[in-house]
């Protein structure tokens, strides 16, 4: 039975962990804590990148011989096969640990069975402790590995009464400066930002991180059915970043990296293209598209999570910040639980997933 020790414990393997976000993908974001055999404290470490030695390695180096007879606590299953690195399973074996516990079992098929590894070798490995915690950390991966595709994280900002612009077409700004830079922090955390063509024809938007130093630079997707939008010159084009701009199957361009998709009513596949985007090693998407590709990815159920930025604003007109979704009656509505409610500068950041229809 888990203690009040190895809880606190976990929990710090699950704040270590979180310093992995954005520069793991594919991977997950995983931290261990290890403690000796009296229960101190001798070793922490956490995934930082991909290809690069895991959260265990990292402790067990930290630990040195203090990790004999101690207990790993670790966020997510040790893993069981050999990639870029070795097994993490047998790393905890060889450095004499005598315990292991770990949050989240490894959904990864090619990864999964290191509890059973440890155990066979007479270790004691128990899963569970703070299981909800863990997985919410990585949830973007987690996501990944059990659907298929990517994780996908709707962002819009808009005002009280649901406008993203006036009446005119403005928008910049509606919300603030405080605001916006958080939004550099969800670039930073996914692995690719996805816009349509009609933000990219009216914002010509750059989609680049910006403020966060060391932070691992997002894939820019921008959804160009016809290849008329997105031209040499545009600011998405520059080098801050690597691009990839989708386009129907049967269009024609002259630009050097695009993926080409089937047609989908107006525009392009959303699953096509969260398929082609998950071979890519995508693992965690940020829509900041506007009011109607955000509709077509509710509409294919694409969305796992909602954050709005609210600004203390009224404007009374203007496009609302989701298009038509599919939703014609409000029995179908889909339902969200908030699951966040921050003040962000003056303004209000809430974050809410969706129910099970």
């Amino acid at each position: 039975m888990a203690t009040a020790a190895d809880s606190t414990a976990m929990g710090r393997a699950i704040t270590l962990a979180a310093r992995g976000l954005g520069s793991t993908s594919p991977n997950p974001v995983v931290g261990c804590v290890i403690t000796d055999a009296s229960g101190r404290i001798v070793g922490e470490g956490y995934h930082q990148r991909a290809g690069g030695p895991h959260a265990e390695v990292h402790a067990l180096r930290d630990a040195g011989e203090g990790a004999r007879g101690g207990t790993a606590y670790v966020t997510l299953e040790p893993c069981n096969h050999t990639g870029r690195t070795g097994p993490c399973s047998q790393a905890l074996v060889d450095a004499g640990i005598g315990r292991v516990v770990y949050a989240v079992a490894d959904p990864n098929p090619q990864a999964t069975g290191g509890g059973d590894t440890l155990r066979a070798a007479g270790i004691p490995a128990e899963a569970g402790l703070l299981a909800e915690e863990a997985a919410a950390g990585n949830t973007a991966w987690l996501t990944a590995m059990r659907r298929g595709r990517p994780f996908v994280r709707w962002k819009y900002a808009a005002t009280l009464d649901g406008r993203i612009a006036a009446a005119d077409r403005t928008s910049r700004w509606i919300t603030s400066p405080e605001a916006r830079a958080d939004v550099h922090r969800l670039r930073a955390e996914a692995d690719a930002v996805v816009v349509g063509s009609g933000t990219a024809r009216a914002d010509d938007p750059h989609l680049a991180v910006r403020g966060i130093e060391g932070a691992t630079q997002p894939l820019r997707v921008v959804l160009d059915t016809e290849a008329t939008v997105v031209k040499p010159g545009a600011r998405v084009l520059d080098d801050a970043a690597p691009t990839l701009v989708a386009i129907a199957d049967d269009a024609t361009t002259d630009l050097p990296d695009v993926v080409r998709l089937p047609r989908a009513g107006r525009g392009l596949s959303v699953p096509a293209l969260l398929a082609a985007l998950h071979e890519r090693g995508v693992r965690s998407v940020l829509l900041e598209g506007g009011p109607t590709l955000a509709g077509a990815f509710v509409a294919e159920g694409a969305v796992d999570e909602v954050v709005g930025y609210l600004a203390p604003v009224l404007l009374g007109a203007g496009p609302a910040a989701l298009a038509d979704a599919g939703i014609s009656t409000l029995p179908e509505a889909l339902r969200l639980d908030v699951t966040e409610a921050v003040r962000i500068g003056p303004d209000l950041r809430i974050t809410a997933t969706p129910k099970e229809r």
